[in-house]
C-alpha cells in the first residue's frame, strides 16, 4: 500500500486536489506539513477528489476536512467527492463530529442593553423573594426551637461565638483604633482654621458612637464571618453533607443556620462596644498629641458632647446587622450547587449582599432616628 500523498492540478482559478494512497495516522505528519503549504491565492473553485484513496482513517479524514474548511473560509468554492462508500462513511462521520460553523458576531444594540438591565432586575427581584422566603423559614424554625429550648445546640453556639466574636477582637480593635486616629487628625486639621480644635472630641465621639463604630465593625464581620458561613455550608453542600442531614431527619436550618446567626447576634454588639472604645482611644491619643489635651479634659469634653442615646443608637443597630449578615451568609451557602467554583462565586456574592443590606438598613435607621428626634 502506497503512503498517502496528494496531486495538485491547477487550471486558471480552479484547483483539483487528488488524494492518493493511504491517508492514515502513519502519514499524517508529512501530509499535514504539505497541506499547510497549500495556497488559496487566486483560486475561485477547488475540488478534493478522494477516488485515489487506498486507505482512510479518522486522522486522514480530519486532514482532508480541515483543508476543505480552510479553503472555504478563504472564499474558495469547495466540492469534495469521488470516495468509495466505506471511505465516504468515515469522512462524513468526521465532518459531522467537527466544530460547528462559527456564527457571525452580532453587534450589540441599545435593545441588548435594555434586555440585560431587565434580566438583572428580574434576577435581583427573584433573589430578594428567595431571601425573604429564607427569612421566614429561619423565623419559623427559631420559634419552634424556642418552644423546646432543649433543641438549642449550645456547643455549636459557643464554638461559633468564639470564631466570630473572640477571634475577631484583634482585627476589629486595630482597625477601630486607626479609624479613630484618622478622624481625630482630619478633625483637628479642619477645625484649626476656626480655632475650634477642642470640638474634635465632639466630632470623634458622635461619629464613632452613632455610625462609624457599628458600620465598620459590621462590614468587617460581613467580610470575615459572613463569607466563612457561606464557604463552610457551601463546602458541605458540595460534599452532600447537607443532603445526608436531611436523610437523617435533621433540619439544616436548625443545625447549621440558627447557631451561627445566634452567635453573631450576641457577638456583634460586644464587638461594636469594643470598637467604640478602641476608636475613641485612638482619637483621644491623636487629639492629645495634636492639641495638648490632658486625659481629664478629653474625658470631660467627651462627656459633654455625647449623651446616652448617642451610645445606644449604635448598639441598637448591631443585632439587626448581625442577623442580616448571618442570614445572608447561610442563605448563599445553602444555594451552592455542584462545584468549588460555585462556592467561590456565592461567597463573594454573600459579602456584597451583606454589605449592601447593612448600608441600606443603616440609612433606614438614620431616617427613623431622625423622625424620632434621637
Amino acid at each position: 500500500m502506497k503512503p498517502g500523498r496528494f496531486e495538485e492540478t491547477r487550471d486558471g482559478d480552479r484547483l483539483v486536489l487528488a488524494a492518493v494512497g493511504a491517508w492514515t495516522i502513519d502519514a499524517a505528519k508529512p501530509l499535514d506539513a504539505a497541506l499547510r503549504r497549500l495556497s488559496a491565492d487566486g483560486l475561485g473553485a477547488a475540488r478534493i477528489d478522494l477516488g485515489g484513496l487506498e486507505a482512510l482513517d479518522t486522522a486522514g479524514a480530519w486532514l482532508l476536512a480541515r483543508t476543505g474548511r480552510i479553503l472555504a473560509e478563504a472564499g474558495v468554492e469547495v466540492t469534495i467527492g469521488g470516495a468509495a462508500p466505506h471511505h465516504a462513511q468515515i469522512f462524513d462521520r468526521v465532518v459531522e463530529a467537527g466544530p460547528p460553523p462559527l456564527s457571525p458576531a452580532r453587534r450589540a444594540t441599545p435593545v441588548d442593553a435594555v434586555a440585560r438591565l431587565g434580566k438583572q432586575v428580574v434576577d435581583a427581584l427573584r433573589q430578594g423573594r428567595d431571601l425573604l422566603g429564607f427569612f421566614g423559614a429561619v423565623v419559623v424554625t427559631a420559634l419552634r426551637v424556642l418552644r423546646n429550648p432543649g433543641r438549642i445546640r449550645f456547643v455549636s453556639f459557643v464554638h461559633h461565638l468564639e470564631q466570630v466574636g473572640l477571634n475577631a477582637l484583634p482585627i476589629v480593635g486595630l482597625l477601630a483604633f486607626l479609624i479613630g486616629v484618622v478622624v481625630a487628625y482630619q478633625g483637628v486639621d479642619q477645625l484649626r482654621r476656626f480655632g475650634a480644635q477642642i470640638f474634635t472630641v465632639n466630632l470623634l465621639g458622635i461619629s464613632v458612637l452613632r455610625e462609624m463604630g457599628i458600620l465598620i465593625t459590621a462590614i468587617l464581620v460581613a467580610g470575615r464571618s459572613g463569607s466563612a458561613f457561606t464557604a463552610q455550608i457551601g463546602t458541605m453542600q458540595v460534599n452532600e453533607e447537607v443532603d445526608a442531614m436531611r436523610t437523617l431527619g435533621l433540619d439544616p436550618i436548625e443545625v447549621l443556620v440558627l447557631p451561627r446567626i445566634l452567635a453573631l447576634v450576641v457577638a456583634l454588639p460586644l464587638l461594636t462596644f469594643f470598637a467604640d472604645i478602641m476608636a475613641v482611644a485612638g482619637g483621644g491619643v491623636m487629639s492629645m498629641m495634636l492639641i495638648d489635651l490632658t486625659v481629664p479634659r478629653f474625658l470631660r469634653q467627651l462627656q459633654e458632647a455625647i449623651g446616652l442615646w448617642t451610645f445606644w443608637v449604635g448598639i441598637i443597630k448591631a443585632p439587626v446587622f448581625a442577623f442580616l449578615i448571618g442570614m445572608v451568609g447561610c442563605f448563599e451557602g445553602l444555594r451552592v450547587r455542584g462545584s468549588a467554583e460555585s462556592v467561590g462565586r456565592l461567597t463573594t456574592q454573600s459579602v456584597v449582599e451583606s454589605i449592601f443590606l447593612v448600608i441600606v438598613f443603616d440609612a433606614l435607621f438614620s431616617i427613623l432616628f431622625s423622625r424620632l428626634g434621637i
